[in-house]
């Protein structure tokens, strides 16, 4: 899911979050953000979650350029049980939420899909989530199939990645779609 959502966003002119394990930074532009970057705060208090994110937007926002290399390699640690996947996955959501205040203002000066997809990262989940409850309403409350729900919860997805993929001239794209299976079933009920 992250390379081809990066490799999407880059190919629309920035990376909105360069992975830590893989990020490389100028050692100038890096020293020019450092005290914003070792300082930051959420509602007031320290703030150590999301970093990569966070630095990233630091970044773009300083007018730096972010770009993303697939054939980068890195070794790193990743979660090896469904329950270090959750958390992982938790926190990253709280970074996204958290770090597209930063990013509001970034977006006019952008291309139009990083708007779509910044958007859809913090305003795709409520959606889903909305589209999961009334389909499981309608499910108990009438005992039919919520065919409606089945596909706007699709076309919901295949917009976002047809837009890319269209705009790419990148079939493969569309594969980013299948993620939809994996947060109905698992990310949308940590979330909430």
């Amino acid at each position: 899911r992250c390379n081809e959502e990066r490799a999407a966003q880059a190919r629309f002119g920035a990376v909105m979050c360069c992975c830590g394990p893989c990020a490389m930074y100028r050692r100038s532009a890096l020293l020019l953000l450092l005290d914003k970057y070792e300082t930051q705060l959420f509602r007031g208090r320290p703030s150590d979650f999301g970093e990569d994110r966070h630095l990233t937007i630091l970044m773009l926002n300083a007018g730096f350029r972010t770009e993303y290399v697939p054939e980068a390699i890195a070794a790193t640690v990743v979660p090896d049980t469904m329950r270090a996947y959750l958390r992982q996955q938790l926190r990253w959501a709280r970074s996204t939420f958290r770090d597209t205040l930063l990013a509001l203002r970034l977006l006019p000066g952008l291309d139009r899909y990083l708007t779509l997809d910044v958007i859809g990262q913090n305003l795709g989940p409520l959606l889903l989530a909305l589209s999961v409850l009334t389909g499981l309403a309608q499910l108990a409350l009438t005992a039919t199939v919520p065919w409606s729900t089945i596909l706007m919860i699709a076309s919901m997805t295949m917009v976002r990645c047809g837009v890319a993929a269209f705009r790419a001239r990148q079939l493969r794209f569309l594969g980013f779609s299948l993620h939809t299976l994996l947060n109905v079933a698992l990310l949308l009920p940590l979330k909430a």
